[in-house]
């Protein structure tokens, strides 16, 4: 029996195709998930497909079950949600999530795949490495009660950020993004919004999640005097200019990083990594996270789609990538 599955692959920079791949065969204590659903992580995926990961960055950019090298060809991505065909019987039939690339079917160890709460509905679950780097970030910024915040960039990233602050009691969250149409996804998850210029000031925290420099420079400028800006965005090869002058010296600013490849330091002692994702796909159980799913496609659509996500013509936050049950299966 020869199980056969197909996947998005990045030829070259700038160039998908969908590729037939034969699957290994199940060890013990592996698992055969059959997709249901994936999401294009824009920011990260844009860039990988972009070729924009630069030399020094691509160990630590790997996902975890990506297969090829930067700049390609490589198949890359890591939200993906489907139900379990084979594997241990506590599994089998179950839901799960997995930090797999775009491909209709694979096999992993078990304890690669994290079961979904029966609350959290599969079409939702594709956010789960989205929160998932949400909470890490949170964990990261400390926030205190009634604290004044800021989250600077109303993408996929910035936008769970944002949700899971306002639930702090007594703080003050704005979301702050250019495009005022991100107003209607701030309403659905219950926070404030602002563009740059009419953004609140005086913040003890802003969290940047732009990935560009102005949004950085405003994210400093609203900080109140000893304030920090935890920072989010991935810049891959690009260089920016950060503006240390002003008020950032005088003012005593904290500018950090925070990124998901490390589970906080505030919970690493208590925490793993799965427990963290166990934890993102519990708080999907809010229904006001499908805001953050702007467009969807069937997966044979990934090759032309892909460029136009990564160009910027297709604008939007989580795209969702949808697969046929019957689109591939076990050749006898």
């Amino acid at each position: 029996m020869t199980r056969s599955a197909r996947a998005f692959w990045l030829r070259s920079p700038g160039v998908g195709e969908i590729r037939e791949i034969a699957l290994p065969e199940p060890a013990d204590g592996d698992v055969v998930v059959r997709t249901v659903c994936s999401g294009v992580s824009r920011g990260t995926e844009s860039l990988v497909f972009r070729g924009g990961v630069p030399a020094s960055q691509h160990t630590a950019m790997r996902a975890p079950f990506q297969d090829g090298d930067f700049p390609g060809p490589v198949k890359y991505g890591y939200l993906s949600v489907g139900v379990v065909e084979e594997g241990p019987e506590r599994l089998v039939g179950r839901t799960v999530f997995s930090l797999y690339p775009h491909q209709t079917r694979y096999v992993v160890p078990a304890d690669a795949v994290t079961p979904v709460p029966g609350s959290v509905p599969a079409e939702r679950a594709v956010l789960a490495g989205t929160v998932e780097t949400a909470v890490n970030a949170v964990w990261d910024a400390a926030p205190l009660l009634g604290d004044r915040i800021a989250v600077v960039g109303a993408g996929m990233i910035g936008c769970s950020v944002a949700a899971l602050l306002a639930r702090f009691p007594a703080v003050r969250v704005q979301l702050v993004d250019a495009d005022p149409s991100r107003a209607a996804v701030a309403e659905a998850l219950g926070v404030g919004f602002a563009l740059p210029g009419d953004a609140l000031g005086g913040c003890d925290l802003v969290v940047h999640a732009s990935a560009s420099e102005a949004g950085l420079a405003r994210s400093l400028e609203l900080l109140r005097p000893e304030g920090t800006v935890l920072e989010l965005s991935w810049y891959g090869d690009r260089r920016v200019s950060v503006p240390l002058g002003e008020a950032f010296h005088s003012g005593r600013l904290t500018l950090r990083a925070s990124q998901v490849g490390a589970v906080s330091a505030a919970r690493r002692g208590s925490r793993t990594y799965g427990d963290r994702l166990a934890l993102a796909l519990e708080l999907l159980a809010d229904p006001a996270f499908d805001a953050l799913i702007t467009g969807e496609c069937a997966f044979e659509e990934l090759p032309s789609v892909m460029p136009r996500i990564a160009g910027g013509e297709l604008p939007g936050m989580c795209h969702r990538v949808r697969y046929d049950a019957a689109a591939d299966g076990v050749v006898r």
